[in-house]
């Protein structure tokens, strides 16, 4: 079965690596299943008087029905015959959650998180289709006229419009994190309130770890790969989610000043720019929120993204910057 989550074969070779660390000390109480699905993997633990058989069965289910609904990989999901130009798919519940909360963010950050800018992604080389290194300014235009949010809207009646039937939506940069928090509020319903839940290097966090009996405790990889594992930073997550995105597996050096780079696409002009941000990590209430931000953050200027994290009372964000041979951590304030 494909699904949402193989949307997400470039992001999963950017994405920071999170691992669970625990500590023996405390016998487990808790329940933990793990596996691949939906083109990533999982590792879910939870305490709940719920089999596992039971829980396993209805996040199977879940994974069915946000693939109907979101999965640009399947032909005949509501997102892909949408994306083909049909007019008549209405979009459920899931849709129009992940739909307002990219318009949500598309505002808060002034365009610069925007779902139709996908076809540019691909033109330059960045994402999964062919493509060419370099675009002609004619390219550029044209594609501009199919890239910009505002350009679509949800209506009423779960029918959506779309100035032109070329305009494709993607929402790889925040259904991940969806997903995430659909199976939480699933093991909620089954009485859980100590649960972990992360897919493909997402998470969320409810509660306490029954390992530890304390809040989860998550290690951020060295994003220079070493060849000896190490964490830049180990953070504590109690009801509370985490997401990341990033380049930094892909960032190119200059050869005149040895700068280490990657590129991003300004959604307002169509060009492809450097940044020395290499990724980027949000903690926030849900992932969904979290996910959105961490692929936003990537694409306006770091001194623009402070400010308005910092203006923002639950959002919280970690950015992994270049500065020729060194790496450099900038948080936010509360961070």
């Amino acid at each position: 079965m494909q699904s949402i989550l193989m949307d997400f074969r470039l992001w999963s070779s950017l994405t920071l690596i999170w691992i669970m660390l625990s500590c023996n000390q405390t016998p487990t109480k808790g329940k933990n299943l793990q596996g691949f699905a939906l083109g990533t993997s999982y590792n879910i633990q939870y305490v709940s008087s719920a089999s596992e058989q039971e829980v396993q069965k209805g996040i199977d289910s879940l994974f069915y029905v946000l693939n109907k609904s979101l999965s640009t990989y399947l032909p005949q999901s509501d997102i892909s015959m949408i994306n083909r130009g049909d007019t008549t798919v209405v979009v459920d519940y899931h849709f129009k959650a992940v739909f307002e909360k990219a318009t949500e963010v598309w505002k808060a950050t002034e365009g610069y998180f925007d779902p139709t800018v996908g076809a540019l992604v691909n033109a330059y080389g960045f994402g999964p289709e062919m493509a060419v290194e370099k675009i002609t300014p004619q390219q550029k235009d044209s594609l501009l006229t199919l890239t910009g949010w505002e350009k679509i809207k949800l209506r009423k009646d779960g029918i959506l419009k779309k100035e032109s039937p070329d305009i494709y939506i993607d929402f790889n940069a925040l259904a991940k994190g969806y997903v995430v928090d659909v199976v939480g509020f699933f093991l909620r319903e089954l009485g859980s309130i100590d649960y972990m839940v992360e897919i493909g290097g997402e998470i969320v966090a409810s509660g306490k770890s029954p390992k530890t009996q304390e809040s989860w405790k998550i290690a951020i990889d060295d994003p220079r790969q070493l060849e000896q594992r190490q964490f830049i930073q180990t953070i504590f997550l109690r009801d509370q989610a985490l997401a990341s995105s990033g380049n930094y597996r892909k960032y190119k050096l200059d050869s005149a000043t040895g700068e280490r780079y990657v590129h991003s696409i300004n959604p307002h002009t169509g060009a492809a720019q450097k940044t020395n941000i290499l990724s980027t990590s949000v903690k926030a209430p849900d992932c969904l929120t979290a996910d959105a931000w961490a692929t936003a953050l990537m694409v306006m200027p770091l001194e623009m993204g402070e400010e308005l994290i910092e203006n923002n009372p639950h959002l919280e964000a970690l950015w992994t910057v270049a500065d020729k041979n060194e790496f450099i951590l900038v948080t936010s304030k509360n961070w």
